[in-house]
C-alpha cells in the first residue's frame, strides 16, 4: 500500500507525495533472538537469527529484504564508489574502502533462511539481502524467520570495525542482517552508503560469545553470569529498534545514576591524558539527561552506556560509541549530542533516510539548548553557529531542499548543513512564529504523542497546529520542499506632524511574522508584531507590544504609521533575529551590520 497527500499552493510550484506523509496507524515489528561467535584473532564471525516478524500492514508481503552492512566495507561497494565521487567526501572515509587489503575487507553472508519452516530464495545485492517467499507474510501475521549468517569484521573505518584510531579492538555497529524497515511508503532497502538508518522495534535478546577477558558493552542489560571469565555476554533490550557492542580486553567501567534512577555505564580503555575529562563527564550527562527530560519528555529506557569506539560520535539505542581522546567540552559536547538522538532517533524513530533533518536537526537543536545550560556563555547567542552555517549555503546557491533523501545529496556538506544546520534552524525560528513557549509545548506534545511510531514531517507540523491553534503548512511548505530564503528590509523611514511611517519589503519568497523595533532618542523601544495572513493567528504578544494588522502575503512591501513626537533614532526589523535572514545588513535604519559571535563547533555524528 502506498499512502500519499499532495498539496499544491497556487504560485509557489510546491508538489508533495509519499516523503511527506504521515503516520498511518500502523507500524511492523521485529523481535531477534541472536547468537554470535567471534573469532578474535581472525576476525571472522558466525550467526543465528530468529526473527519473530509482526506484518501489521494491511498488505501481503511477498518479498523481505535485509541490510548486510559490513558488504559496504571492500572495495567496489556503494559505499566506496559514492565516497570516491564526492567532491568532498567524508574524511574518515575518503579512499579508504578501495585501499583495504583483502584480509580486512568486511563481509556478511547469509547461508540459509527459512520462513516459517519454509526454505525462502535469497540474492545478494551488495548491502542488501533480496529475500523472495514461497508464501506471502499476510496482513495481521507473524512469521517466524530463521538465518544462518557468516561473515568477517571489516577495518574500522566508519562506525563499524575492529581497531578504531584509538585502539579500541571491535566497534560492532551494524553487525547483523537486519531486516529493512517497511511503512506506508513500502520497503526501504537503501545500499549503505555510510548515511542514516530506519527500522522496526522490537525485542533484541543477543548471546554474543568471544574469548574470555574481554569487556562488552552495548545496547539492553547483560545477564550472563560470570561474563569477562566465561567469554559469553548476553544483552537483553525491548522495545528498540536496532543494537549495538563494543568490545576490548582493557575496556573499564564506570558507573552512575541519573536524578530520576537511569542507570549510566561509561566504557572507556585506560588512557592517563584523558582521565579527567572522562572523570568530569557522568556528572555532566546526568546533567544532560534532566535538560533533555525537562525539554522532550521522559527518558523511557532504564539505562545508557557512553562507549568509547566507533568512529567520532553515533547514536544507537541506550547506548552511543564516541572517539575518547578529547577535552572535557569536547567529550561532552559529543555526548550531549549524540545522547540527544534518544528522544529523536531511537523513541521517535523518523526515517532518517527520507527525513534526516528531523533526527538530526532536531537533536542539534536540542544539543545546542543543553550545552548552553552546561556551559553558560552569556556572549554568544544560541544557535548562531546554525544560522550562519544555514545561510552562507544558501547564499552559495548550491542548496536543495529538505525533501531530498539522505544519500542523494550532492555534497557531503550539503547534507550536512541541510540536516543539521537547517534542520535545527527550522525549529528554532518556531520560536518567532508561535512563540518560544508554545513551540517547546508542541514539541513536547510531539514527542508525548507519537513516541515508538515513526512519524513524519506531517506529524509534526499538524501538533504544532493543534498546540497553537494557528495554520503552519506555509511554514513548513516553504522550509522544507523549497530553497526559497528569507530576506526582509527596511524600504523607508518617513516622519512627518508627529508620526513615523515605516515601510518594509519582502526581497526573499518566504512571507514569514515579524517583529518591528522603533528606538526613540531616548532609546526607548516601541515593539510592534506584524502577523502573516497564512498563519491565521499569531504568536502571544509580550507585554506593551502593539499588534499590527496583517501583511497580505502577495504583497511585496508593506507600511505601517505609528505616533512619534520626534524623528527615531533607529527602526529594526526582527530585532531578536528569529529569522535565518539572508541579508540581515538591511534590516535597520540607519543601517547596522554586528552578526552575533557563534560557539565554537562541537563534534555530531
Amino acid at each position: 500500500m502506498k499512502y500519499a497527500r499532495w498539496w499544491i499552493l497556487l504560485g509557489c510550484g510546491w508538489v508533495s507525495g509519499a516523503a511527506w506523509a504521515q503516520y498511518p496507524g500502523w507500524q511492523q515489528k521485529a523481535d531477534y533472538t541472536m547468537e554470535i561467535d567471534l573469532d578474535v584473532v581472525r576476525r571472522t564471525f558466525s550467526g543465528s537469527s530468529e526473527i519473530r516478524y509482526t506484518n501489521a500492514s494491511p498488505d501481503s508481503l511477498k518479498r523481505l529484504y535485509f541490510h548486510l552492512f559490513f558488504n559496504a566495507f571492500r572495495p567496489g561497494s556503494a559505499m566506496d564508489v559514492r565516497s570516491r565521487m564526492l567532491p568532498d567526501p567524508d574524511p574518515r572515509v575518503g579512499a579508504r574502502i578501495a585501499g583495504l587489503p583483502e584480509e580486512e575487507w568486511g563481509e556478511m553472508r547469509v547461508e540459509g533462511l527459512t520462513v516459517d519452516g519454509v526454505a525462502a530464495q535469497v540474492a545478494h545485492e551488495g548491502t542488501v539481502l533480496v529475500v523472495d517467499l514461497a508464501r506471502a507474510v499476510a496482513p495481521g501475521s507473524t512469521a517466524v524467520v530463521e538465518l544462518d549468517w557468516a561473515g568477517r569484521v571489516p577495518r574500522q573505518i566508519r562506525r563499524s570495525g575492529w581497531m578504531n584510531r584509538e585502539g579500541v579492538e571491535f566497534s560492532m555497529a551494524q553487525w547483523y542482517p537486519r531486516i529493512c524497515g517497511y511503512d506506508q511508503d513500502g520497503w526501504h532497502p537503501n545500499p549503505y552508503v555510510g548515511r542514516e538508518f530506519h527500522g522496526d522495534f522490537g525485542r533484541f535478546d543477543v548471546t554474543i560469545r568471544l574469548a574470555p577477558g574481554y569487556v562488552v558493552a552495548g545496547t539492553g542489560a547483560n545477564v550472563a553470569a560470570d561474563s569477562p571469565t566465561t567469554g559469553v555476554w548476553r544483552l537483553v533490550a525491548d522495545n528498540v529498534l536496532d543494537h549495538v557492542w563494543a568490545a576490548d580486553p582493557d575496556f573499564k567501567v564506570a558507573a552512575a545514576r541519573t536524578a530520576r534512577g537511569v542507570e549510566l555505564s561509561f566504557v572507556q580503555e585506560a588512557d592517563s591524558a584523558y582521565q579527567a575529562a572522562w572523570a568530569a563527564l557522568p556528572g555532566y550527562t546526568s546533567k544532560a539527561f534532566d535538560c533533555l527530560e525537562d525539554l522532550v519528555g521522559p527518558y523511557p529506557y532504564p539505562r545508557y552506556a557512553v562507549i568509547q569506539a566507533g568512529d567520532g560520535g553515533m547514536e544507537y539505542p541506550m547506548a552511543t560509541l564516541v572517539t575518547g581522546h578529547r577535552s572535557t567540552k569536547s567529550l561532552v559536547g559529543v555526548t550531549v549530542h549524540e545522547l540527544a538522538h534518544s528522544w529523536f532517533q531511537a523513541v521517535l524513530a523518523f526515517n532518517e533516510s527520507l527525513h534526516p533533518w528531523m533526527d538530526e536537526g532536531f537533536t542539534s537543536y536540542a544539543t545546542e539548548v543543553c550545552f548552553n545550560r552546561l556551559f553558560p556563555d552569556p556572549t554568544s547567542r544560541l544557535h548562531a553557529e546554525a544560522y550562519s552555517g544555514y545561510i552562507e549555503w544558501t547564499r552559495s546557491g548550491t542548496d536543495e531542499p529538505l525533501t531530498t533523501h539522505a544519500d542523494r545529496y550532492k555534497t557531503n556538506a550539503g547534507y550536512g548543513v541541510a540536516s543539521y544546520s537547517k534542520g535545527e534552524v527550522l525549529l528554532a525560528q518556531l520560536g518567532g512564529v508561535l512563540g518560544p513557549e508554545v513551540r517547546d509545548a508542541a514539541l513536547r506534545d510531539f514527542f508525548r504523542t507519537y513516541a515508538f511510531t515513526h512519524p513524519g514531517p506531517d506529524d509534526f507540523a499538524r501538533t504544532c497546529e493543534r498546540t497553537s491553534g494557528q495554520e503552519l503548512d506555509w511554514y513548513f511548505k516553504y522550509f522544507v520542499q523549497t530553497t526559497e530564503k528569507v530576506d526582509v528590509a527596511v524600504d523607508e523611514v518617513k516622519w512627518s506632524n508627529d508620526s513615523v511611517r515605516v515601510t518594509l519589503r519582502r526581497i526573499g519568497e518566504i512571507p514569514v511574522p515579524l517583529d518591528l523595533a522603533i528606538i526613540a532618542a531616548d532609546s526607548s523601544v516601541q515593539r510592534i508584531h506584524i502577523p502573516i495572513d497564512l498563519q491565521y493567528g499569531h504568536r502571544p504578544l509580550a507585554a506593551g507590544e502593539r499588534l499590527a494588522a496583517d501583511w497580505v502575503w502577495p504583497h511585496t512591501t508593506y507600511s505601517l504609521v505609528l505616533p512619534a513626537p520626534a524623528w527615531p533614532a533607529g527602526v529594526v526589523v526582527d530585532p531578536d533575529r528569529w529569522w535565518a535572514d539572508v541579508a540581515r545588513e538591511n534590516n535597520a535604519w540607519p543601517k547596522v551590520d554586528a552578526e552575533p559571535k557563534s560557539r565554537k563547533k562541537r563534534k555530531k555524528s
